[in-house]
């Protein structure tokens, strides 16, 4: 039977793991959840009660496996292919995985606390979370800036999970606190990021959702 993915193609951390799956032409079968319906959220969380997704189920091992990096990290150990996401040398491994992880906590959700926000009930807002969220995010690009000097992707030649990780979290990030003109490195990565196939296929499927992106 095929993995079956439950995500929603808007999502930033859906698209990381959408990401991995078309890199390596994983065949796996689509479930689109809409939070905003109860039922379809109730069924969801029979799934996974935490609620959030994506989650992956491999009904051939009678898995449930949740969280991006814990998905890509299962796919590259039971579902490997040309693109190795975590590469084998310990060392490599280790960065690949810290990349992996600034790119979540320090990209991905201060812009995610920033969209939220804006989300919010009127008179609710959390102005000081979002200037501290801003201010991360000035703290990572010029990080981000440094270390992509030189570089093609976010360890070096190959591409990863690192990568995997990076791309939703700029394209998102870029449009509540964009990074062009003054980061060039960034942009320059983005840009090929943007570029790679199974990223384009994830932003050409995520398209007709864009418009309930309150951004």
């Amino acid at each position: 039977m095929p993995l079956k993915l439950y995500f929603h193609p808007l999502a930033s951390f859906c698209h990381k793991v959408l990401i991995a799956l078309y890199e390596n032409d994983t065949a796996f079968e689509p479930h689109i959840v809409d939070l905003g319906d109860a039922s379809q959220a109730a069924a969801f969380k029979t799934i996974w009660p935490i609620g959030k997704f994506p989650v992956l189920h491999d009904e051939d091992n009678d898995r449930v496996i949740p969280e991006s990096s814990i998905i890509i990290d299962y796919l590259d150990q039971h579902r490997p292919g040309r693109t190795r996401f975590v590469p084998a040398e310990p060392e490599r491994a280790r960065e690949t995985r810290l990349r992996d992880r600034f790119f979540d906590l320090y990209v991905h959700e201060p812009m995610q606390k920033i969209v939220t926000d804006k989300l919010r009930p009127a008179g609710q807002n959390d102005g000081f979370g979002v200037q501290q969220a801003k201010a991360q995010l000035q703290t990572a690009y010029a990080m981000v800036e440094k270390d992509m000097a030189g570089r093609t992707w976010a360890i070096g030649d190959a591409f990863t999970m690192a990568d995997c990780a990076a791309a939703p979290a700029l394209f998102y990030a870029d449009k509540v606190m964009p990074f062009t003109p003054t980061y060039k490195n960034i942009a320059a990565y983005f840009n090929r990021l943007h570029e790679r196939p199974s990223y384009a296929r994830v932003l050409k499927e995520a398209q007709p959702y864009f418009a309930m992106f309150p951004v």
